[in-house]
């Protein structure tokens, strides 16, 4: 059973109306990371008994592709307009630096998956004339 702090309730909650909540330590970015990480992995074990369960052929496997690639590379954009603003703002070259180098490999994620999502076509047979 998941306990929710204070703190996690007030998160959740500022979520719902679209807002963030921004940290002023790394200690509190590392440990909102951690808990990242920690729920992500948590799903791990479902994840992969699904797939093993549905994904029986490569078709089967297609749609997931599709959606990754979606979602990757609509944050792909969120991204760049996140580097645009810091870049307008005169924000540290460290932030600039490291949103470039999110965004273009946020790119390749997304040119990655739509290749993998290729592969699972069923192309027709061509049979000579």
């Amino acid at each position: 059973m998941t306990t929710i702090t204070r703190r996690g309730l007030y998160e959740r909650v500022v979520s719902l109306f679209g807002r963030r909540i921004a940290y002023g330590s790394t200690t509190a970015v590392d440990e909102h990371l951690g808990q990242q990480t920690a729920a992500a992995y948590s799903l791990q074990a479902w994840h992969a008994q699904q797939a093993t369960v549905r994904n029986t052929s490569a078709l089967a496997v297609q749609p997931g592709l599709l959606d990754a690639r979606g979602r990757i590379l609509a944050e792909a954009l969120f991204l760049e307009g996140h580097l645009a603003g810091a870049r307008a703002n005169g924000l540290s070259s460290e932030l600039i630096e490291a949103l470039e180098r999110t965004v273009d490999h946020s790119h390749e994620l997304a040119v990655l998956l739509a290749t993998a999502a290729r592969t699972t076509t069923a192309e027709p047979e061509i049979t000579g004339r």
